[in-house]
């Protein structure tokens, strides 16, 4: 029974001891330096602001691949949202907004605040093979094609 209870005290001290250098070997999260975001989304056709944008944050490794978790940020009236408390290091920011492309790029923070603009842009036609694209000024008119100006007579 004794020594039982040596063994059990023996393991309660040394399972402390373990956690206890976990503990310190750990980083103190207050003691890493955060910076404060703020965005500005605006149309990139007219510089007005783009309301209720979805501003999504990801960590990003030294390797460039994207970690998991992350914070989805919406734009005010002014285009504006902001965030207080992220940590220095590489970051990946998307934005996403109805009626526009997607945007998105890495920055590496590392001052206490960070100012960004992102500029939206309309979506753009998709170009087709099937599209007449003689009046492109930068192709050739097609050889075989009547000239427009004869297309709708009819031949004597």
């Amino acid at each position: 029974m004794i020594r039982m209870k040596k063994i059990f005290v023996a393991g309660a001290v040394l399972g402390l001891l373990v956690l206890s250098g976990v503990a310190f070997a750990q980083k103190d999260k207050e003691e890493e330096p955060t910076s404060w975001l703020n965005f500005v989304v605006v149309k990139d056709d007219n510089g007005k602001p783009v309301r209720n944008a979805a501003v999504i944050m990801h960590p990003v490794t030294a390797q460039g691949k994207q970690q998991h978790g992350g914070m989805e940020l919406k734009t005010d009236a002014q285009g504006k949202a902001d965030f207080d408390g992220i940590p220095y290091g590489k970051l990946r920011v998307q934005v996403l907004a109805q009626g526009f492309q997607t945007w998105g790029d890495d920055f590496d923070i590392d001052k206490p605040k960070v100012e960004l603009t992102i500029k939206l842009k309309r979506p753009q036609g998709q170009y087709s093979v099937y599209d007449d694209h003689s009046k492109d000024p930068k192709q050739p008119a097609k050889q075989d094609a009547p000239p427009p100006d004869q297309k709708d007579q009819k031949p004597n």
